[in-house]
């Protein structure tokens, strides 16, 4: 198994392919990840090249697992564009195919995100996932504190409304805030120190 970042440019066929399989076999599977029903190969392929902009604008870190050549699994880094949130990120998605479970795929990924956050400044990740899924108990065995749980947040496969468990993780730290250091700020500018 090897896991890397995408660029917006490798985010094509057949990766795309693969990485719409990967989001089908989640919501037939009745993964809560943003569908009632499983996307239609349009539907997913237009996500996927949305992710694909947000890679491209900065704004997202898009990380998959492969097997040789086939992608079985990924998760995303979104990066806080507001100025008082450089410091955090959100984990939208991480998707591990079903064929590929109970291998540590998704520690995996999750530790090669922790990697990426802290070289973008990151020192805070939060996520959600609906309670009580094997991928809450990921996340704590993580290291991920529970903040809380919000009843009735996500329509289900099933047409039930179901409860999320909101989910933070602190990295410790990574150094001073980027515009206090020169470091990278807004997804790219670098900003020189007392500017």
């Amino acid at each position: 198994m090897h896991i890397h970042t995408l660029t917006a440019h490798e985010i094509q066929p057949p990766v795309i392919e693969d990485l719409c399989t990967l989001l089908g076999d989640a919501v037939s599977g009745g993964a809560s990840v943003g569908w009632v029903a499983v996307p239609s190969t349009q539907d997913a392929t237009a996500y996927w090249h949305s992710v694909a902009d947000q890679v491209q604008r900065g704004a997202l870190v898009l990380l998959v697992a492969q097997d040789a050549p086939q992608v079985i699994g990924t998760v995303q880094l979104h990066l806080s564009d507001r100025p008082n949130g450089a410091h955090r990120a959100e984990v939208p998605r991480l998707l591990v195919h079903s064929r590929a479970r109970r291998r540590g795929v998704g520690a995996a990924l999750m530790a090669a995100l922790e990697v990426e956050a802290r070289q973008h400044g990151v020192s805070l990740l939060v996520l959600d996932t609906r309670t009580g899924d094997p991928s809450q108990h990921l996340y704590e065995k993580l290291g991920d504190t529970l903040a809380g749980i919000i009843p009735h947040y996500a329509l289900s496969t099933t047409g039930v409304l179901e409860p999320t468990a909101i989910m933070y993780k602190v990295l410790g730290a990574v150094g001073p805030h980027p515009a206090e250091s020169g470091q990278r700020t807004d997804h790219g500018t670098t900003l020189p120190r007392g500017t």
